[in-house]
């Protein structure tokens, strides 16, 4: 069991508060921690342990093309700040492999978590690609997934909750993209997060939610802002023809469109798709100008929009 202690001094009577925190595993770039990556600390996670290992990533820059094996069941990384704890790589779906295979979206992807019960504070995931069509920074498959004050940074396709019986929980988080930055079949809550649109977005959303599946993508208390142009992006299109995506108490800044979402030049996925608000703020909260397909949740309807019922026996802590 690895210790961080943390010493404080307060004003000139040098009261000192000394704060211990166990680690399973800590990770660190100049070798004073277990491991100087962390895939070599994923390794050594027992398999299908039913106990919590906690990895303690200390700053830096960690170039890692990351798998989190479906085996590594429980696993907390905690990053020792967001804005220094960097995981990066750069493939993307155009690149070729050593056998001259395009890679595709999947193969894109910077970090894998395939296992369940997986959560992640004060990290920062990236794709580095830059804008050269989709290049994933996260795939989540596992189930019971969360993620806390972490960041999400790339262009298309940045963040893919992936599973589809997976739960997924965002909470204070960062998102960024240009189109269909946060896409796939999950059901994924995000809460208190800000979803930001760079220059050149279209699309925040991209859902391929079941068919029969209750809940797909949804945002409470969110924001959606970025640098994009005025009126220039949908909140979402579905990649699935039954998509689900949901806004509840969410600020909407005037990079989005009036209309709000987009068929995809899918007219049939109007009628199979479900597209929500709910009591929406920002320059864009007038849902007067949204498709007509599009719904307003009543008061009733809301109701069911909470963490219990979306997620059912998973109880987020």
């Amino acid at each position: 069991m690895n210790k961080l202690f943390l010493i404080v001094f307060l004003n000139s009577s040098f009261t000192i508060a000394i704060q211990a925190q166990s680690y399973d595993y800590i990770v660190s770039k100049d070798g004073s921690g277990n491991f100087s990556t962390v895939q070599e600390a994923f390794n050594a996670v027992p398999d299908f342990r039913k106990n919590v290992t906690t990895i303690f990533v200390k700053n830096g820059v960690y170039k890692e093309k990351l798998i989190l094996a479906g085996s590594k069941t429980n696993v907390k990384l905690i990053g020792e700040d967001v804005n220094k704890t960097l995981l990066t790589y750069d493939d993307y779906a155009s690149k070729k492999n050593k056998f001259g295979e395009e890679m595709g979206t999947t193969g894109s992807t910077s970090f894998y978590a395939f296992a369940d019960g997986f959560t992640a504070e004060n990290i920062t995931f990236e794709n580095s690609s830059g804008p050269v069509g989709q290049a994933v920074a996260v795939r989540v498959d596992g189930d019971m997934t969360s993620f806390i004050n972490c960041r999400f940074l790339g262009f298309q396709d940045t963040l893919y909750p992936h599973g589809e019986r997976s739960r997924q929980y965002y909470k204070n988080c960062y998102i960024e993209g240009t189109v269909d930055y946060i896409f796939g079949w999950s059901t994924a809550v995000f809460e208190h997060c800000t979803l930001f649109t760079k220059k050149g977005g279209l699309y925040v959303t991209a859902a391929s939610t079941l068919e029969g599946a209750p809940y797909g993508f949804v945002f409470i208390n969110c924001r959606i802002t970025g640098d994009a142009v005025e009126a220039s992006v949908y909140l979402g299109r579905p990649w699935r023809p039954f998509a689900k995506t949901v806004f509840i108490h969410c600020s909407i800044d005037k990079l989005i469109k009036p209309e709000g979402w987009h068929n995809w030049n899918k007219p049939e996925a109007e009628k199979t798709s479900f597209y929500a608000e709910y009591q929406s703020k920002g320059a864009v909260a007038d849902t007067q100008s949204r498709v007509s397909w599009s719904h307003q949740l009543s008061e009733d309807e809301v109701k069911n929009y909470t963490l219990e019922k979306i997620f059912g026996d998973w109880k987020i802590n």
